[in-house]
């Protein structure tokens, strides 16, 4: 009989090693690209990107970084908790930036991405065409 209970609880134990060892955080966004058209020099674009963590574990981001400096991100900076939701709100500076803008926003976190790889540069993107007053 002790030896069953001894074999019960190391069962036990491996299985809730394995369920934390498969446990991951995972984005799930709105939508990864926006468009924002055509804007007159000097405005200000401002776009949040929507998400819900899919993933069993608790999402958290560590840096956004964007491709240019006239595109700055905020982010939720708190881990969001499996089934709950985030966002990541990017500004974009047209001023002196005429013709086509097409930025990358950059997001290192501890989630899965779609490749598979873990704690990898997940890219959001966004793109317009910046008129000349």
């Amino acid at each position: 009989m002790k030896k069953i209970i001894q074999n019960s609880i190391l069962t036990f134990a491996l299985l809730l090693g394995v369920q934390t060892l498969f446990a991951q955080a995972k984005f799930e966004f709105e939508e990864e690209h926006y468009e924002f058209g055509d804007v007159k020099e000097g405005t200000i674009v401002e776009h949040s990107f929507n998400f819900k963590n899919v993933g069993d574990e608790d999402l958290q981001i560590i840096r956004v970084n964007a491709s240019c400096g006239c595109t700055t991100p905020e982010w939720t900076m708190t881990p969001i908790k499996p089934g709950e939701s985030g966002s990541i709100k990017v500004k974009f500076d047209s001023n002196n930036r005429v013709g086509i803008a097409d930025k990358d926003i950059y997001i290192q976190s501890n989630a899965v991405l779609p490749n598979g790889e873990v704690g990898g540069r997940y890219q959001l993107k966004i793109k317009g065409n910046v008129l000349k007053n």
